[in-house]
């Protein structure tokens, strides 16, 4: 007596698909396969249509581009007789059993691997839960689903429906929230979530037409987004998400890139390295994270500085705005400090900050000036809307710096022509106007003082020269900075060296290297004066090129 063979999903596929060969799909072939069509519907939870279509596909799974040709040959059928079947297949496709291929108006399947694993399991596929997934587990899905639309396995509209259904299932995700939040129709929603695929998965800030070209299945509806997008009457647009991007100066209609606005907006839980390079336009120096430093001044400056951070200290800044708000003046803290290049004036902003309990926002003239027209403008106003921002949001308002201000407050030009020095002019106006009304403290630190524009001039409440250090003071800074030196050596090198205390610093620093590497000199001055030497360049006076 022959042994019963035990029913799995591979015994079922084999004998169905067995039992089909040949047939067209006829009456006496489902009577014939009926236990084993039954057993497939059970497990699969699917129609028995649905299960034979499913064994046949299962059978051809080695291909990865069946036709129901292919199908249709092997059941020695018409291929209208496996159109009538269509619908079934479809529903296959949803569960996502099937993946379509949709390319020069044809149409061709393949069976995902994890479907096989399953089958060869025995057991019913499942589509991964996509639900309670971290921000970045969340972008690696869409990059699967966009992935899938690129090589045209999904129409728009399945693409849409597997998005909405992932956002459904991660509505605890900031990401999620604030998309939703927009309130935007379909098209730009997914819009929305395409530049967002493009920005964290791909790093790409520069997003031509053509590969928008995902949101559309037709030709007339990729001309109305298209069209919409060129003239800048979109739905993203308006709400400042999304903006073209420049080429030489001049604005490119045919590619974009999300603005600053929604970068910050949407992707505040993942650690991008873009943004953070974004944000390095307006670094945060905390003020718990300044090292305490021993500062020298000459007695005039040292006077003006003790003053500031009296004033600057919290309880005495908050009296005196109050006051000044009251009395109608403008009521923004804004210091200048200028002077010859290491005579300590950004060490002096560092330490007052140090000591008055505030931040520093510092601001890199490097980072806004852009070579794009328009673009360097934008930077500077959000130069000052990040800083009010920061200041709403800080219990003891914090310090914006400008720090080597020397090209934005000289002087203005009149008459210009080039775009490049009407760009600095704009940007010096805007500086000029977010002083005026200003609520806050501005310090901008310049070698040019000579040259500052007028306008700037009397914009600066307080002014403090920082001149090169007496003999006096340089005795003091020899002395702190080198410790192991006697009065007599620190005088010589004062008196023969007339050298700023960043110069100073400079020479400290090789000199304990050098130790370090060859052990201490036996002549101290000889090899402190090599140092200094070193750092003046050339000892001969030489002739000066370019600025001073």
């Amino acid at each position: 007596m022959a042994t019963k063979q035990k029913m799995d999903l591979l015994t079922a596929v084999e004998k169905i698909v067995e039992k089909a060969k040949g047939t067209g799909l006829s009456s006496e072939f489902y009577q014939k396969a009926y236990r084993y069509i039954k057993y497939m519907s059970e497990k699969m939870e699917l129609t028995k249509e649905q299960s034979v279509m499913m064994a046949l596909f299962i059978d051809h799974s080695d291909d990865s581009s069946i036709t129901i040709r292919d199908l249709s040959n092997y059941l020695e059928c018409r291929t209208t007789r496996m159109i009538r079947h269509m619908s079934e297949i479809d529903v296959l496709e949803k569960k996502e059993l099937l993946r379509c291929s949709r390319t020069c108006n044809t149409l061709s399947y393949r069976v995902p691997y994890e479907v096989i694993n399953a089958f060869k399991n025995n057991e019913k596929y499942e589509p991964r839960d996509c639900s309670g997934l971290s921000c970045m587990e969340l972008f690696v899905e869409l990059e699967t689903i966009f992935g899938l639309r690129k090589k045209e396995e999904l129409t728009y509209e399945r693409m849409a429906d597997k998005i909405h259904h992932l956002l459904e299932c991660n509505k605890q995700l900031f990401f999620v929230q604030k998309v939703l939040g927009y309130g935007f129709e379909e098209i730009d929603l997914m819009m929305l979530i395409l530049f967002s695929h493009f920005f964290v998965n791909d790093n790409d800030d520069n997003i031509i037409t053509q590969q928008i070209h995902l949101l559309v299945d037709d030709k007339r509806s990729w001309t109305i987004l298209r069209t919409q997008l060129n003239t800048g009457d979109n739905a993203l647009m308006e709400a400042k998400l999304i903006e073209h991007t420049n080429e030489n100066g001049f604005i490119n209609s045919e590619s974009f890139r999300m603005t600053d606005k929604a970068k910050q907006e949407l992707f505040t839980e993942l650690n991008l390295k873009s943004l953070e390079t974004k944000a390095s336009r307006n670094d945060v120096v905390k003020h718990g994270d300044i090292t305490p430093k021993q500062l020298f001044y000459n007695e005039n400056v040292s006077k003006q500085v003790t003053e500031l951070g009296t004033l600057l200290k919290d309880e005495q800044y908050n009296r005196i705005r109050s006051r000044m708000k009251d009395t109608g003046f403008r009521c923004a803290f804004t210091c200048l400090f200028y002077g010859a290049p290491g005579t300590g004036k950004t060490e002096t902003v560092l330490q007052l900050a140090r000591q008055t309990g505030r931040d520093i926002m510092q601001v890199d003239m490097t980072q806004i000036k852009s070579c794009w027209v328009g673009e360097s403008e934008k930077n500077i106003k959000q130069v000052f809307d990040n800083y009010r921002a920061k200041v709403k949001e800080s219990t003891i308002t914090p310090i914006l710096l400008f720090n080597e201000a020397d090209a934005i407050i000289g002087t203005r030009m009149e008459d210009v022509q080039r775009s490049v020095d009407k760009m600095m002019n704009s940007i010096q106006n805007i500086i000029l106007q977010e002083m005026e009304s200003l609520d806050g403290i501005l310090i901008a630190t310049t070698n040019l003082a000579q040259s500052m524009d007028k306008a700037f001039e009397r914009r600066f409440l307080y002014k403090i020269k920082f001149e090169k250090p007496t003999v006096e003071t340089r005795i003091s800074m020899w002395h702190d900075m080198i410790p192991s030196l006697n009065e007599e050596q620190c005088h010589t090198l004062a008196s023969k060296y007339d050298f700023s205390g960043g110069q100073i610093e400079n020479i400290a620093r090789h000199f304990t290297i050098g130790n370090i590497l060859h052990g201490e000199p036996k002549n101290v001055i000889e090899s402190l004066s090599a140092y200094c030497d070193s750092e003046r360049l050339e000892t001969k006076e030489t002739i000066k090129v370019g600025f001073c």
